[in-house]
């Protein structure tokens, strides 16, 4: 297939392009910088010059592709009204380029929100919908155009996609951790993360495109609950710093944004997506990532 990719030189969107590629996929990237081009370039992949918000460029690299993986997305922590709304207009701008044309249409969401309680599984429905939910509801718009001939796949990702380079969750709680002098969790640590290393992502995304049925949802998670204290501990074992715990009212100024993350527990189990697609996660584990020296060197 010559799959068009949205986010293609970003953490987990570089690897999904490598991935194809070793696959004997052609690739297009979206680029929105010279930098960009100049990456995509040197690996051979063809380059459609814009972003989220050059709605043309969207519909000029899926026009060019037999399949569209849509992995960018603005994180601006800063003003979140913003990544919703530039998220749901791209996922509607690739929509109708791909409607009627059984194209596969992969769609990168978050597994957090869906259900309190027990891990979220692949049949639970996301609670957002419309523009004004979280990533403006662009799970379940994504999933509307299947009614329009489009195999839409939606990829839900664990909190931490890890490995060297990783620069998020788990990047803001290791340099944390190196301004604090101590390496924090929160409470009790017994909030959890659900993580998957980054070439088992990019592999399930690959699989996804080429296999899954039209309206799957797909949960990127090789480890399906990893404490936050052990996180905590792993970090700390990494900088040679102690490890404590942090107070609820006080995770904003020790942790930044992602302290409410790190308070959180988003867990999901992967058991629909491994046997749909015969995907066995075989990459190191987030905390021997951490130890190896992922988020330190």
């Amino acid at each position: 297939m010559r799959a068009f990719v949205t986010g293609a030189t970003g953490w987990i969107g570089s690897a999904v392009v490598d991935e194809l590629i070793s696959a004997g996929h052609q690739v297009i990237g979206l680029a929105r910088t010279d930098r960009a081009e100049k990456a995509l370039a040197a690996k051979g992949v063809g380059v459609v010059r814009g972003d989220l918000d050059d709605l043309g460029s969207l519909r000029r690299g899926a026009d060019q592709a037999d399949a569209v993986i849509h992995m960018a997305n603005k994180h601006d922590w800063g003003n979140p009204a913003e990544s919703d709304r530039s998220e749901r207009v791209a996922v509607r701008a690739l929509g109708d380029a791909l409607t009627g044309s059984d194209r596969p249409f992969v769609v990168a969401a978050p597994l957090s929100g869906l259900v309190e309680g027990r891990p979220a599984t692949e049949d639970d429905v996301s609670p957002a919908i419309g523009p004004d939910s979280n990533r403006g509801g662009s799970e379940n718009l994504a999933l509307d155009y299947v009614a329009q001939g489009v195999r839409t796949v939606i990829t839900r990702f664990a909190p931490s996609v890890h490995g060297h380079g990783d620069w998020g969750f788990v990047n803001f709680l290791t340099a944390a951790a190196r301004e604090k002098g101590v390496s924090g969790y929160v409470g009790d640590g017994s909030a959890a993360w659900s993580a998957v290393h980054r070439d088992d992502a990019a592999r399930l995304i690959r699989l996804g495109m080429e296999q899954a049925p039209a309206g799957t949802r797909l949960h990127a998670v090789a480890e399906e609950a990893v404490t936050t204290k052990a996180i905590a501990e792993a970090i700390g074992r990494s900088l040679g710093l102690p490890v404590d715990s942090v107070s609820p009212g006080d995770t904003g100024p020790h942790f930044g944004f992602v302290g409410r993350f790190f308070a959180t527990t988003m867990t999901a189990s992967s058991d629909v997506s491994r046997r749909l697609l015969s995907w066995e996660p075989t990459g190191p584990s987030l905390l021997a990532d951490i130890e190896a020296g992922a988020y330190t060197a």
